[in-house]
């Protein structure tokens, strides 16, 4: 049995890694990358290229992006953002919220299929606080969208990452965290550990993840629910063949 795969956000830390695992895993026989920006070739393995599909899409032109050209059977979303990267609340609500949510949209074109998404750690839509806010409302919104199963990711501290550039208070709580992870698997997860588990993830379904995982079941008040996995648990489904 196989599957195939879109991936939006493929450029970031975290969906880099997941585009590699989702290459490299017999699973899945098709890999669309979709994004602003696609990957360049040569970080991909020359036997992977073939069974990956590239596109540049615009997120304001999503009619004439092909989202909905075929219907993917799992659909993993890691773009993302930050206030200060986007300029403004206004822009980071747009990016990190209404293209996530309006690009899902776009590319369900069945009944059949899974929504696999990045958020982070603390996300709730009554949070006072933009970012934390923000994630629980863009969970909820895909929620909605009607996919047959939707996974959503809490990760704590991505450990690993190459941003090209310095952030002196994340250098030093990424040195904390990494220490407490000795002691605690619920604070810190790799970039390469987390792009596995969002593949297996998207392999099992919710209704197959095994207790490791410590999956929670989210119901909105309209009924709607939604499979979150924390920092632990993503952690345990790495250590399962892909």
């Amino acid at each position: 049995m196989s599957a195939t795969a879109l991936i939006l956000g493929a450029t970031g830390q975290t969906g880099g890694q997941l585009l590699q695992s989702l290459l490299s895993s017999s699973f899945y026989s098709r890999v669309g990358e979709y994004g602003r920006r696609t990957t360049a070739l040569e970080k991909i393995p020359a036997n992977l290229q073939e069974k990956l599909e590239q596109h540049t899409i615009d997120f304001e032109k999503l009619d004439t992006s092909g989202l909905n050209a075929k219907p993917w059977d799992v659909v993993f979303i890691t773009l993302g953002t930050t206030r200060k990267n986007a300029g403004s609340a206004e822009k980071f609500v747009k990016i990190d919220r209404e293209y996530v949510i309006n690009a899902a949209k776009e590319a369900k074109v069945s009944d059949n299929q899974r929504l696999v998404y990045l958020s982070s750690a603390g996300a709730n839509s009554s949070a006072p606080f933009l970012y934390p806010q923000s994630k629980g409302l863009t969970e909820e919104g895909l929620a909605r969208l009607g996919y047959k199963d939707t996974i959503v990711f809490r990760p704590g501290f991505l450990a690993g990452t190459d941003r090209g550039e310095t952030r002196v208070a994340e250098s030093i709580f990424g040195t904390i965290t990494g220490f407490l992870s000795h002691f605690s698997n619920s604070l810190e997860i790799n970039i390469g550990t987390l792009g596995k588990a969002l593949a297996v993830a998207g392999k099992l379904g919710s209704d197959n993840l095994p207790p490791a995982a410590g999956a929670t079941k989210v119901t909105l008040k309209d009924g709607t629910s939604y499979t979150v996995i924390g920092n632990a648990g993503a952690i345990e489904l790495a250590k399962l063949d892909l």
